[in-house]
């Protein structure tokens, strides 16, 4: 027993596999009475890959003697047109002058020309086959090789390396053979896709091979590491933490066997992407040039597994999960850069960053367990029936969950900024790989239910202030102002109603795809522009059921409504040229197919477009009511000064530069005026007044012009005095008052024109009255007018 024992190798130069595979099979010394038929078991399965080792030797020998024959084939056709060739000379050489060396040259040799590059295809093929054969076939002895050391659980596993490292070089060389083939033959298909079949199989078990090494050489060098040992104080405990990680205590051979591990599954990968990239010629090669990295995920997944045992416990108190899954992240990301990185320069995997993708690799795998376990428990709370209470809570939790959730992806961002990832250019995809809400990609219904849980808490909170009447007032204090609001004097409920909407933007932001944040801005967004409009509607028409806005406080009701609408307006307006709505936009005009809505959202306002357009509808629509109101008290107020048209035969009042009878009515419009320019924002004050001035133009003219009123040269002065003091109420707003007023303007004119010029006027028609300045009054009323001049 003693000679056996001296028989066998020291333990240190057995591999890691085959030190596994003894201590689970002679763990106690009961085992060794089996270890016997352990070793026959052991020699019969050698026999059997020696079996199959050599029909694959016989294998390849009967391909060797095949190609042989057709290369003695190809030999045959060459000496055969060598043959030919020589007649051809000899036949041109000894031809008569009666034609015959031109029927040679003319017929027979286009023919020979393209049986000799038929032959020289067929020669090109038969050599990239043998090529290609013998490459195939060193790949399957390299691959056998491997997987027979790893049965046999050989003493050195060095060897085993150095094998999948001459399969992984024959194995490049067999690709850029592949491309040169598909590049300047693409007719070869069939060899192509028998080459792949075959270099498929072997990769089929040369990847899990390697995988299946590189997780046993992961356990035996400590990994994962265990959690209780992370620290999440400062700079100095987290270097004492990278002190103590696996990756960077490992030395010597045991350091040397892991980077040849890591880089060839590097490389595997870099051959795959390329195979697949080759494969998906013409077409989206998207998912086949960037896939997360191999080797990054092995060692994402035992953390993955040994964290969710502890994530179990905390289902109720999500902070802790996003705690820990940052803390992991955080202790050692950085020897991903030192250590990692190298070693993928190294294979060559062009666009991978071990930064990003360690990153990435734990976000995703916490994404997957708030998908699996998280998010399943917080929607059968809400689906539950069961109180308000009850309810509430689960809204809260939800909500709550959320913040965790932005508060996480903003700190695991910042970490992959340090790798140079500018993440606000970014696309799409790179922000689903960094973002835990990449959740809601797979799951449209679970980001519904949240963008009704906000939207149901935005309305909330927002209710006591509709319902205050201090928040209607312009001057409220202890609320924060914007510049927009104090611009158009809005009061403060468009704060209350900014904040709310701007909560939801924030939220919105973290979504991590341009679809998801559309869905969601409409969702939870829009409604609440729509709740503020209904309620500045709902007072708008209180006040005008209640007094028909013949009141002072009905009037500047009416007016902080409109400074509202006028405020949220221009922020809306502000924030659709803002880039990260102008994506929403365009993305909502590609999605719409010919939609009507789309037709509108492609008029440049964005994906808010319909929202600014009713907010504008209303403000524009209540403006037109306000002046409105004021022509109608206007109308009743002049109602006398109309009527009397006996006045315009007489001269002024004595004393008096205007008219005792429109005395009122100006004093009315001047202090309707007075309180709306006090009330209104500038911008729709003059929407008011350039409104209201054409309505006064219009009644004035009907009302006294286009009477029966004859005017002597006293009603002349007296109607020219009258319209100079109402020209003067317009005339604090703009310099030329008179020019709002053009019907009135040019009447006056008219009746101030001496009997030759009115003569004229009736005689010259159109013609003359537009050389003249009369451009606003058609000849008929121009004719009226002549007539009643006395």
């Amino acid at each position: 027993m003693d000679r056996i024992i001296k028989t066998l190798p020291p333990p240190s130069s057995l591999s890691v596999s085959v030190v596994s595979f003894l201590n689970a099979k002679l763990n106690e010394k009961e085992d060794l009475e089996q270890a016997s038929s352990l070793l026959s078991e052991l020699r019969t399965q050698c026999h059997v890959l020696d079996q199959s080792l050599s029909d694959l030797n016989t294998q390849f020998r009967n391909y060797l003697i095949n190609h042989a024959s057709h290369s003695d084939r190809t030999g045959a056709l060459l000496r055969d047109i060598d043959a030919k060739l020589g007649d051809l000379q000899s036949a041109s050489c000894s031809s008569s002058p009666d034609g015959g060396s031109g029927k040679v040259l003319g017929e027979e040799l286009p023919a020979l020309a393209k049986e000799v590059a038929r032959v020289n295809t067929v020669r090109t093929y038969a050599e990239t086959a043998l090529k290609l054969d013998t490459l195939v076939g060193d790949i399957e002895d390299a691959v056998s090789s491997t997987v027979k050391r790893t049965l046999r659980r050989e003493p050195s596993t060095k060897s085993s390396e150095e094998m999948r490292s001459v399969a992984i070089r024959t194995l490049k060389l067999t690709e850029e053979t592949l491309r040169l083939v598909a590049k300047t033959h693409p007719q070869w298909t069939r060899l192509v896709s028998a080459v792949d079949h075959r270099v498929d199989r072997a990769l089929a078990i040369l990847r899990p091979q390697a995988i299946a090494d590189h997780r046993s050489l992961l356990t035996s060098l400590g990994w994962p590491p265990p959690l209780s040992t992370l620290n999440s104080l400062g700079p100095e405990s987290k270097r004492t933490t990278d002190a103590q990680s696996p990756l960077f205590t490992m030395k010597g051979d045991l350091k040397q066997q892991y980077c040849d591990s890591f880089l060839a599954l590097c490389s595997l990968q870099e051959l795959q992407r390329q195979r697949k990239s080759r494969q998906l010629e013409g077409q989206n090669r998207e998912i086949a040039l960037h896939q997360p990295l191999w080797a990054i995920e092995e060692l994402v997944n035992p953390i993955s597994v040994a964290s969710q045992r502890h994530f179990s416990k905390w289902v109720d108190k999500p902070e802790y999960i996003f705690v820990l899954v940052y803390k992991v992240t955080r202790d050692y990301v950085d020897s991903m850069d030192e250590l990692l990185q190298p070693l993928v320069d190294e294979a060559m995997l062009s666009g991978y960053s071990c930064r990003e993708e360690w990153i990435s690799a734990m976000v995703t795998s916490l994404s997957t367990y708030l998908a699996k376990e998280i998010f399943p428990m917080y929607v059968s709370q809400l689906e539950e029936e069961s109180t308000s209470e009850k309810h509430l809570q689960a809204r809260i939790s939800w909500l709550h969950l959320i913040d965790q959730m932005i508060a996480f992806d903003k700190r695991v961002q910042s970490l992959a900024s340090h790798s140079g990832i500018l993440l606000s250019l970014q696309e799409d995809a790179k922000l689903e790989k960094l973002s835990s809400f990449s959740v809601f990609i797979d799951r449209p219904d679970w980001l519904d239910l949240w963008a009704d849980i906000e939207l149901t808490d935005a309305f909330d909170k927002l209710k006591p202030e509709i319902e205050n009447e201090r928040s209607w007032s312009t001057d409220v204090r202890g609320v924060a102002v914007l510049s927009a609001q104090e611009d158009n004097k809005s009061p403060a409920i468009a704060s209350a109603f900014h904040q709310r909407f701007s909560a939801v933007i924030d939220r919105c932001q973290s979504l991590p795809s341009i679809e998801l944040r559309s869905r969601f801005l409409k969702l939870a967004g829009a409604p609440i522009i729509h709740r503020f409009l209904g309620c500045l509607l709902f007072r708008c028409q209180e006040a005008e059921g209640l007094t028909a806005l013949t009141d002072n406080d009905a009037l500047m009701k009416v007016a902080k409504s409109v400074n509202a609408a006028r405020c949220f307006e221009s922020i809306l307006k502000e924030w659709c040229e803002d880039i990260f709505f102008l994506e929403m936009g365009l993305n909502q005009d590609t999605s719409t197919d010919g939609n009507d809505f789309g037709s509108e959202e492609s008029s440049g306002n964005g994906i808010l477009y319909e929202e600014i357009k009713r907010l504008e509808e209303f403000r524009t629509g209540w403006v037109e009511k306000l002046s409105t109101v004021v022509l109608r008290g206007f109308d009743v107020c002049c109602r006398d000064y109309l009527k009397n048209k006996k006045q315009w035969q007489e001269k002024g009042e004595e004393g008096w530069m205007v008219s005792q009878t429109l005395v009122g009515a100006l004093d009315y419009l001047q202090g309707k005026m007075s309180i709306l320019e006090e009330g209104l924002n500038r911008v729709d004050f003059v929407g008011v007044w350039r409104s209201l001035a054409p309505g006064l133009d219009k009644l004035i003219f009907n009302g006294i012009l286009m009477t029966n009123a004859k005017f002597s040269d006293g009603g002349v002065e007296r109607l020219s005095n009258d319209l100079s003091v109402l020209f003067r109420v317009f005339g604090a707003w703009c310099l030329r008052p008179e020019g709002f007023f053009p019907k009135l303007s040019e009447g006056l004119k008219l009746l101030k024109m001496g009997k030759k010029q009115l003569q004229n006027c009736l005689a010259g028609g159109e013609i003359w009255l537009k050389e003249n300045g009369i451009r606003h009054l058609t000849a008929a009323e121009c004719e009226k007018i002549a007539k009643n001049r006395i």
